[in-house]
């Protein structure tokens, strides 16, 4: 029987209780779906910690999998890095091999802006405004009240 259907007989049992039946075969009958409640729930638990774990693995296997591409990215930059170097030091702007052509060009002009540079407002972006909610919910809490905002306390599934 389903985890669904055992609560709907669980909670069908418990509406039918009035003061003409037999309680101990309607307490005996709502322990024994209760236990198979928590059975089917023990199950669950079960399966969603062996889901878990598999992300945990998975996860672990990105990170790894990133590193390694970071690491392989900055070679390449260094490698880059040291031919471009190397280049310039000898005064070669292009060398043209049998597979590939390598020169020293110009890269497309940039803007760089010093630390506390005042730049006009017309190149500023305006941008929407983020709310920190962490800091409003301490707020709340301290007993700040705004109007249509409210703290409000969910529940969740917990397994130890």
């Amino acid at each position: 029987m389903k985890l669904f259907e055992l609560t709907e007989q669980y909670q069908k049992l418990l509406s039918m209780v009035d003061d003409e039946c037999d309680i101990q075969a309607i307490q005996d009958t709502l322990e024994g779906i209760e236990g198979m409640i928590a059975d089917k729930a023990e199950s669950i638990a079960k399966l969603m910690k062996s889901i878990e774990a598999d992300e945990r693995a998975i996860k672990a296997e990105e990170d790894r999998l990133k590193a390694r591409r970071e690491a392989l990215k900055n070679r390449r930059e260094s490698i880059k890095e040291y031919l471009q170097n190397q280049l310039i030091s000898a005064g070669i702007d292009k060398l043209k091999g049998t597979m590939f052509t390598i020169s020293i060009q110009n890269n497309p002009p940039s803007v760089q802006i010093a630390e506390g540079a005042k730049v006009p407002e017309k190149y500023l972006i305006p941008q929407e405004a983020k709310v920190d909610k962490r800091a409003l919910l301490d707020d709340l809490k301290a007993g700040a009240v705004y109007e249509g905002i409210e703290m409000i306390q969910t529940r969740g599934v917990r397994i130890r």
